[in-house]
Order: C-alpha cells, then structure tokens, then sequence
C-alpha cells in the first residue's frame, strides 16, 4: 500500500469515527397510524348507556382524527376516534383465538381484550362504558400491511352492555393509501482498517444502503490472534443513511486488555439496528456478517487522533 493511499483510507476512517452509546436493543410494538381517509358512525337505541340513545358521526376528510392499527398476529384492530368537537372514543374488534381478521361474520362476540378464545368487540368512550358486553360484527372488507399497517377495513358492528336489550349499531370505514415499504438496510464492512501504534486502537469502516432515511447504529467487535494472545475490542458507530445513497460508516476499537491492536488481519463482527421512519416503534435488526480485515499503520499524523 503507498503512503498516499494508506493516508487517503485513514482520513477517510477519522472522518466518521463515532462512539456512540445508551443504544436501542429491541422492537416496541405496533403504533396506530393516523386515518388519510374514513368514517366512524354509530347509533343507540334508547336506553344504551353508551351513547345514551344518540347518533355520532366521524369523518377523517372533516377534521377528525381517527387512528388504527392492527396487532402483531392481525386478530385485532384497535380504532382510536378524536372529534374535532372533542369527543373521544376507541373501538376494537378481535376475531377468535388462532385466526386473522378476515372478511366474514363474527358473532357471539364478547367483551375485548377479555374474550378469551372467542370473537370480541368493545365500543367506548367519552366517559361511558361497559362491563360486560355480549354483540357481533360482521367485517365486508379488510386488508394490512406490514407492522399492523391498516390499508383498508369497512365493519359494521351490533353491540348490548350488561347483557340488556338496547343496542349500539354503527360502521366503520377505513380506506388508507397502499402501505410503505418496511425499512431494509445492509452493512458492509471494509476490507481494511488502521491501526495506532501509540494507543492500540483499530479504526475500522465500510457502507450502509438504505431504501429509506434512517439513523443506524452500529454495534460490534474486533478480533485479532498474535503469538497466541487473543486480542479483543468493542465498537459502537452511527450514521446517517440517505434513501438510494452509499453511506459510509467508521469506528474505533480500544482493545480491552494490555495488547494493542497490530498490524495484520483482524475479524470485525457485530449488528446494526435502525427505527423504521414508516412505521412509528419498528426497529429493524440485522448481522454484520464476519469479515476479515487487514489493518495498516494509520500516519503519524493521524493515528494521534484515534
């Protein structure tokens, strides 16, 4: 390697060396989305203590806002209703234990999330709702996407508190744009790194390719053998990563014992993570494949720096 070369990748390392800590190690679940378009109307009968024998009427195109998402196995759909005249109310609907929401009727539905293994259903809000609750919904179109991403869902719904005979009715219609593409992102780890003679450390780099703008964080370590001395160093990085654009990623590794990083081939492992901009509370995960990687002497004028 010539001297401008060596220059050229050390500088290159330096420019980009993180360390970043207190990093993300999990997924949290799904988010409710906010509705582009739907509508939201129910109506009691006299005597229903939930709407108290009234009609309401919720239109995302008219200000409200309406939000929804499904679980991760798809049974349930949780709808979260905010009127822009300050009403509040949520609704969910749960096929039975063991099955996706799918078009088809649901009755015998009971009070969501405590209905066991059977359908459930649970309409409430503005203050008001019920203990037990016996009902049935019958759903005519339904379609996800990733994550509890609810593209489409038109239901209509019958629901009796305390087992009494009054009944709220009502339908729901939601019709979201296509879904997103879940967040994808690969990491590759150079062919070479630095190392610093003065401290030990090793500098090492590579790229990121995204198919959306993401903030990764990195994760790793380097592995060297000499003369029978296992020699071992952590890393942490972070990068910004453009949609359709290379990134390029650095980061440095202090070695945990009292032999120094040298020259020669080192093994880098470790993962990166990611939240998903799409999907609110995603955090997708992958393995940096192991590779190895010869390090160089980064210049006198740089290794300083490391």
């Amino acid at each position: 390697m010539t001297m401008r070369t060596s220059r050229a990748i050390a500088a290159t390392l330096l420019a980009g060396v993180v360390t970043a800590t207190g990093l993300l190690t999990g997924a949290a679940a799904a988010q409710a989305e906010p509705v582009t378009a739907g509508t939201f109307t129910m109506t009691g009968d006299p005597g229903d203590w939930v709407t108290g024998g009234a009609t309401y009427s919720y239109d995302a195109g008219a200000g409200d806002q309406l939000s929804i998402r499904a679980d991760d196995q798809l049974r349930g759909v949780y709808l979260s209703i905010n009127g822009s005249n300050g009403d509040w109310w949520s609704m969910e609907l749960k096929a039975p234990a063991g099955q996706q929401l799918a078009v088809g009727e649901y009755p015998d539905a009971t009070r969501a999330p405590f209905s066991g293994a059977g359908a459930g259903i649970d309409i409430s809000g503005n203050g008001r709702g019920c203990n037990t609750i016996t009902g049935s919904f019958v759903v005519a179109d339904v379609a996800f996407g990733p994550h509890g991403y609810v593209e489409r869902l038109d239901a209509t719904f019958e629901q009796h508190c305390e087992g009494g005979e009054p009944a709220l009715r009502g339908r729901v219609v939601i019709g979201n744009p296509p879904p997103p593409a879940p967040l994808e992102f690969t990491v590759t780890p150079a062919a070479d790194g630095v190392f610093s003679k003065l401290n030990g450390k090793a500098t090492v780099h590579g790229t990121v390719v995204c198919n959306a703008d993401a903030t990764v964080q990195l994760s790793g370590l380097v592995t060297q053998v000499k003369k029978k001395v296992i020699i071992r160093g952590p890393f942490t990085g972070r990068v910004d990563c453009v949609e359709g654009e290379t990134a390029q990623w650095s980061a440095t590794a202090d070695p945990t014992g009292t032999t120094p990083f040298q020259r020669g081939k080192v093994e880098v492992t470790g993962s990166a993570w990611a939240n998903d901009p799409n999907y609110q509370g995603e955090t997708v995960q992958v393995e940096l494949a192991p590779t190895t990687v010869t390090l160089t002497r980064a210049p006198a004028a740089v290794e300083a720096l490391m």
